[in-house]
């Protein structure tokens, strides 16, 4: 069986696998591939029959009147490849992605523990038995976009907190600042140009933060991680807000904000390592989605990579940071 580590702070161990990046240097926006085949994403015969159940389940829901899921047009990830360019050795990634919508995701998304008519459930075949970041594409119906944004005028970072009316397990749980899942309807170029995920980054903290593209001074794209938990892949990226501030911020969110309802509430943090690493240690872990601790901690050391002008002393003033908390809270 295939071994994959998980992100650890604090002396937790977290359902976070971290599949590229340590958050010392970014994965720059021109070493950044995604490639499209528009062909739908194959099931076994077994899970396409859940998948049905789902969509019928829906259906009746919605034409009572309830609480539904709508089936928007996704993407399905059929890998992805991290490696080197040939001079510089700076970090490339390529997605290669295909079609898929949301009731595919939550075909096998709902159902990882469910067993098949062999026996065996899908977590235990695709993700346990395998190397989970090889896993088929139909179990890789959804890719989610993570930014950690900071507000630069008072130096605070954004924590959001799920509201109990999002699917799946990470309702009513820490997050990062924003996220969103890639979805053709909104990242598929008309021009028929290249998938960005700069660009669905961007996206995200508008839908959810209200944040628009000219508030923002720096993004970058720091890694990807899987979450081992929920079989999702994932990136991560650093926003910095150089003009905005919580109380401006907190004012745009009173007149409305695309996606309000995916949040019940936000924390500013102060943006130092030990003030953020004190807010996520001094939470049970529980109440933190697998991959939102390691979102914060790369982007943490990226702050200090640049406040300290070299990888090393960056990363180094982190993890005494992380003792420092650790002794603090009792942890160490």
């Amino acid at each position: 069986m295939a071994y994959r580590d998980q992100f650890t702070v604090g002396g937790r161990q977290t359902g976070c696998h971290l599949i590229e990046g340590d958050g010392t240097s970014p994965i720059r926006e021109e070493n950044m591939r995604v490639r499209y085949q528009p062909e739908r994403v194959a099931f076994p015969e077994e899970i396409g029959a859940w998948r049905r159940e789902i969509d019928e389940g829906q259906k009746r829901a919605e034409a009572a009147g309830e609480r539904y899921y709508w089936n928007n047009p996704r993407f399905a990830v059929e890998h992805l490849v991290i490696s080197r360019t040939h001079n510089e050795e700076e970090p490339r990634a390529i997605l290669a992605l295909c079609d898929a919508d949301y009731y595919d995701f939550l075909a096998t998304s709902i159902n990882l523990d469910r067993n098949q008519a062999n026996g065996i459930s899908l977590r235990q075949e695709y993700l346990e038995d395998r190397d989970p970041v090889e896993a088929p594409a139909f179990m890789r119906c959804s890719f989610g976009v993570n930014v950690a944004l900071e507000t630069g005028a008072d130096h605070m970072m954004v924590m959001s907190h799920r509201s109990k009316h999002v699917a799946g397990p990470n309702a009513l749980k820490w997050n990062s600042s924003a996220n969103e899942g890639l979805a053709r309807h909104h990242d598929l170029p008309a021009d028929g140009s290249p998938i960005s995920l700069h660009a669905v980054a961007y996206r995200a903290l508008r839908e959810e933060l209200a944040v628009r593209r000219d508030d923002i001074g720096e993004l970058e794209l720091l890694g990807f991680a899987l979450d081992l938990v929920n079989n999702q892949l994932g990136c991560f990226f650093r926003a910095i807000a150089p003009r905005l501030t919580e109380p401006e911020l907190r004012d745009r969110w009173s007149k409305g904000v695309e996606d309000k309802w995916e949040h019940d509430g936000h924390a500013f943090v102060d943006a130092a390592p030990e003030s953020v690493l004190e807010f996520m240690l001094g939470q049970p872990e529980e109440r933190w989605t697998p991959l939102a601790p390691a979102q914060f901690y790369l982007t943490l050391v990226r702050d200090a990579v640049i406040e300290h002008g070299d990888e090393s002393s960056g990363r180094w003033a982190v993890e005494a940071a992380e003792r420092r908390v650790m002794r603090r809270l009792g942890l160490a």
